[in-house]
């Protein structure tokens, strides 16, 4: 896991050292262990390297023997023991034990198809000097983030935002579309960032710019072309076991000690049961709960961690010290994206990473094998929402803003980009073919917008602040055409989700665990938006200058009355006090970095 970043210039202008060291150290939280520069004429490269396959052979850049290769890449590619010996067949003299040097070898031999031969959680770019061509690469589910920018002829990339903005010639612009996103849906998704000029490159990815510095994007895999097979839950059963042993055989590769982050549910649950399968030894685990009467599910983990012999380490959090890591929360996060749990992930990779570089999760489990309720919903439930926004099936057709709220909040700039929040899932729900079912044309929409441009933001993000690997071998590709393609029988049954996993870990997991319903983890968002602190939130909302600018302020003391008088607009609030917090630390003094623990209102206004 590591921090990538790079400048083209245009063919006359030489790319300075400085600015790639300056963007290195910018990403210097996702790879602590070593970093690194290339810089040739136009073309600059920088890598910053958390080891884990290599140790001692891995420094990046990587260039080729022949020095016309270079490549610097963040993630892991999991089948690099199996493509070696092909490669080295045709021809290819590894260097060095890394993994990443898979990439370089595997372009040499296949060309612009060589990322269909790989697996795993990647983000890299590749310079080939020979060529003059640029190729920018992002997993299949992307996993691993990317980013660029083009500006007066110069083409930027980096791993995280935060490394793209100095090189802007002004101010970072707001753009009114991903903001008014992240209001109504929590993140933005797509190729469009909050930031004007910045953009994602999408999952499945990949992005070639030739000599005449033309792009060209092109999207190397899709569920969408995915058929269905297995039918008989015998036959299902027996394939997903096979597949299992087989992803976790190879996510488990590392020359680094590694944990899992075991939250009591079924899905890291079953990879705490793959590990033993496959004789990890007592395994590391963290669970997080909190000190006090608030809910958690540290006695579920606990009942695992005893089953299946692993070294747990329970987390207990005082709720005022989880308030404290919203400011860091927000910076390691870079994107406008909030979810709640971000914060104690965010205290999990703290803990995990003073002993281990790599943790296994479970994200994914629930997309990938439809888990959630909102993939069953009541047959008149579905009609409804259907009916009031066409083309969406009733999926993701409610913002989080209602009508009167965003009339007297919202600015002039973002009422009049309203409706764009429904567009992504939308678009995804019409492209699915017409023999799909509900339930599989919900997943994929989940499958390609909120679990890159959500979930996923949280696991990097909230784990490489702390310079941790997240593995998350619910999200290999196999896998995930696997369950998408289940027909809904083996997925739901008796109004519960995930029924042929549930069916696997029978006889590996305790029964009240494997059965029982999903408890996200709890966080007291409603106790810290009361009393003297939410007047305090308030008056300070009204001091922010991105408050001022894309909001109206004079309705702030009505939303902070309302939440006084117990109406549900605790979203609201924190949405805009996030808000204000990010624009703080992006737009009005990108160069601070929080520390672990500060007091939100200090970073307000």
């Amino acid at each position: 896991m590591c921090g990538i970043a790079g400048i083209l210039e245009k063919p006359d202008r030489r790319v300075q050292a400085e600015t790639l060291w300056q963007m290195a150290a910018i990403l210097a939280h996702r790879g602590p262990d070593d970093r690194g520069i290339y810089q040739h004429d136009s073309l600059g490269l920088a890598q910053t390297r958390l080891a884990i396959i290599g140790l001692r052979t891995g420094h990046q850049p990587l260039r080729s023997a022949e020095g016309h290769l270079t490549l610097v890449a963040n993630g892991e590619i999991y089948n690099d023991l199996e493509l070696r010996p092909a490669l080295a067949a045709r021809g290819c003299q590894f260097q060095t034990d890394s993994d990443s040097e898979t990439i370089l070898q595997a372009y040499r031999v296949y060309g612009l198809d060589f990322v269909h031969h790989l697996r795993g959680m990647y983000a890299f770019a590749l310079w080939d000097q020979r060529e003059e061509r640029l190729i920018l690469a992002r997993d299949r589910l992307g996993i691993k983030p990317l980013f660029y920018l083009e500006n007066r002829g110069r083409f930027c990339f980096a791993s995280e935002i935060k490394a793209l903005l100095p090189l802007l010639p002004e101010a970072p612009a707001l753009n009114p579309r991903g903001l008014r996103q992240f209001l109504q849906n929590q993140f933005s998704t797509g190729r469009e960032t909050p930031f004007q000029g910045i953009e994602r490159l999408l999952p499945g990815e990949m992005l070639v710019i030739d000599r005449q510095r033309k792009r060209s994007h092109r999207r190397y895999w899709s569920l969408l072309s995915q058929k269905t097979q297995i039918r008989r839950s015998g036959e299902a059963l027996e394939a997903l076991d096979a597949l299992l042993h087989s992803v976790l055989a190879e996510h488990r590769r590392s020359e680094v000690p590694f944990g899992l982050f075991l939250s009591g549910g079924l899905d890291s649950g079953t990879l705490a049961a793959l590990l033993a399968d496959l004789g990890s030894g007592r395994v590391q685990a963290w669970s997080v709960g909190y000190q006090g009467s608030a809910p958690d599910e540290l006695d579920r983990a606990a009942r695992i961690a005893r089953a299946l012999g692993l070294d747990y380490q329970p987390l207990r959090l005082h709720l005022e010290s989880l308030f404290q890591r919203i400011p860091h929360s927000i910076w390691a996060a870079d994107e406008l994206m909030r979810d709640y749990a971000s914060l104690p992930t965010l205290a999990l990779a703290e803990s995990a990473a003073r002993q281990v570089k790599v943790v296994f999760s479970g994200e994914g489990g629930d997309e990938v094998f439809g888990g959630y309720g909102r993939y069953r919903p009541h047959p008149l439930e579905r009609w409804f929402k259907a009916w009031l926004r066409p083309g969406s099936g009733g999926f993701r057709t409610r913002g989080q803003w209602n009508a009167h709220w965003s009339k007297r909040l919202l600015g002039p700039e973002l009422q009049e980009v309203a409706g764009v929040e429904y567009a992504p899932f939308r678009r995804a729900w019409r492209e699915t073919p017409p023999h799909w079912t509900d339930l599989q044309r919900r997943q994929y929409t989940d499958l390609i917008t909120a679990l890159p441009d959500n979930l996923l933001v949280k696991t990097d993000r909230m784990l490489m602040g702390f310079g941790l690997e997240g593995r998350v071998p619910f999200l290999d590709h196999r896998l995930v055409e696997f369950g998408l393609m289940l027909p809904d029988s083996l997925k739901v049954r008796a109004h519960q989700g995930k029924w042929l996993l549930r069916r696997w870990a029978r006889d590996r997991l305790p029964p009240e665990l494997r059965t029982g319903s999903k408890r996200g983890f709890h966080v007291p968002v409603g106790d810290w938006l009361r009393g003297k602190r939410l007047d305090q939130i308030g008056a300070q909302l009204l001091r922010n200058e991105g408050i001022r600018r894309w909001f109206q302020p004079e309705a702030i003391p009505a939303l902070i009355a309302a939440r006084h008088r117990g109406r549900k607009v605790s979203r609201l609030i924190w949405g805009l006090m996030q808000f204000a917090i990010w624009h703080r630390l992006f737009i009005e003094q990108p160069s601070r970095r929080p520390s672990p623990q500060e007091d939100p209102l200090d970073w307000i206004a």
